[in-house]
């Protein structure tokens, strides 16, 4: 063992890794969705402790009202910090913004505002802590709520203005005005840009989505079998592979059943492969209506078919059988040419625990070729020849690998 390894098992440090992630789960939560919206309220409460740092250093440099800098930062941080509260304790989940972004936002301006009144000849610096705040709608409101901000905010801060020419006889108006107008250009900027990223939110998004389903009709087409809508032969043996160790674990049973269009290749001969397709898109919807939700139709190839049908017995498999013969035999097909008639010839198999997929579906295609010579249009179900010696060494291989 390595000193790091040692390190790593060492129980303090287990200890330590459970306490700490036992108190970000106490703080944030230990659900995904509220995590996220929590930690985005504690950072927008990280962010005003750190405005309130500022006002209150310029209070204690003299450059703006002491008293008035810390009543400000009480407010202001209180604020936030009951609505980040009200976020983590789940409380605002039935409200339509449950991350209370758009509400926040407005406190935040709201305080940005009256902190550049109090301010004094330091105001100055507001606006860059307005920019945060700003920075925080583009990255997180829809358009109308940006729009509606950046109107709220420039009508807060001409209120701010008007009352410090109002009443402040010490301020030169040119200079307050000054002021507002960088305030105007800086929110219509702002505003502008949040909107433009918000279309590129919009974009982008809509490309994932775009991808996502692109990756998922390709995993569709990659599994499925054009023609017929049925699941390709590779699905199915991944399928295949799964019932089987279903069976070793004792869960599931499993039939097999080989299936072939009797005379197909007449049928492509005498009518031509349009017809042909057709008679394959026919058989396949005809199986699919007279078998359960839980049985499984793949095409293996051609005019070839294999069913899986699990947690069932060899006598309710056979019925199945039966009735999926019966509905092949009288299948119509509307555009078909005068006189064809299609048939099928089915081989069942039951796998045995341990057995090796190869072998039942060999035993199965043999009872369909016993069906063939039977005179076609049968069902034939394939006996185990003898006992598979194997077979328990096989079951234990598969539930070592499934262990592993």
């Amino acid at each position: 063992m390595t000193e790091s390894d040692a390190a790593s098992s060492n129980p303090k440090d287990i200890n330590l890794c459970t306490l700490s992630q036992r108190g970000i789960d106490w703080l944030f939560s230990a659900d995904p969705t509220l995590r996220v919206r929590s930690s985005m309220a504690m950072l927008a409460v990280l962010l005003m402790l750190g405005s309130a740092g500022v006002m209150l250093w310029l209070g204690y440099t003299g450059l703006a009202p002491l008293q008035a800098m810390a009543w400000w930062s009480v407010v202001a941080v209180g604020g936030l910090t009951v609505m980040a509260a009200l976020v983590r304790c789940g409380w605002s989940a039935r409200w339509r913004d449950p991350s209370m972004t758009f509400q926040q936002i407005l406190w935040a301006i709201t305080c940005s505002a009256v902190a550049y009144v109090l301010a004094a000849e330091a105001r100055g610096i507001v606006p860059g802590l307005l920019a945060v705040t700003m920075l925080f709608a583009a990255l997180n409101l829809r358009a109308k709520q940006i729009v509606a901000v950046s109107l709220y905010a420039l009508s807060a801060f001409s209120l701010a203005v008007l009352f410090i020419i109002q009443l402040d006889n010490s301020t030169e108006p040119a200079l307050e005005i000054a002021y507002a107008l960088v305030l105007v250009l800086m929110l219509t900027g702002c505003m502008l840009l949040s909107l433009r990223l918000y279309q590129l939110r919009g974009r982008l998004r809509k490309q994932r989505q775009e991808l996502a389903a692109a990756l998922e009709e390709n995993r569709e087409l990659a599994s499925r079998d054009a023609l017929t809508g049925l699941i390709n032969r590779r699905h199915m043996r991944e399928l295949l592979e799964l019932e089987q160790r279903r069976c070793v674990r004792g869960v599931r049973t499993m039939l097999l059943a080989q299936m072939d269009i009797d005379h197909f290749k007449s049928i492509n001969d005498t009518y031509g492969h349009g017809v042909g397709d057709m008679a394959l898109k026919a058989f396949a919807q005809t199986v699919r209506d007279n078998i359960r939700n839980s049985d499984v139709l793949a095409r293996w190839g051609g005019e070839e078919f294999v069913l899986l049908l699990s947690d069932t017995d060899v006598a309710g498999a056979m019925l199945t059988l039966q009735r999926v013969r019966a509905a092949v035999e009288g299948t119509t097909m509307p555009d078909a040419p005068p006189g064809l008639q299609m048939t099928v010839s089915i081989g069942l198999a039951e796998h045995m625990a341990g057995e090796m997929l190869e072998f039942t579906l060999d035993r199965a295609d043999k009872a369909l070729y016993s069906a063939k010579r039977a005179g076609r249009n049968q069902v034939m179900f394939g006996e185990l020849a003898a006992p598979a010696a194997w077979a328990p060494r096989q079951a234990a291989a598969l539930c070592e690998e499934d262990a592993l």
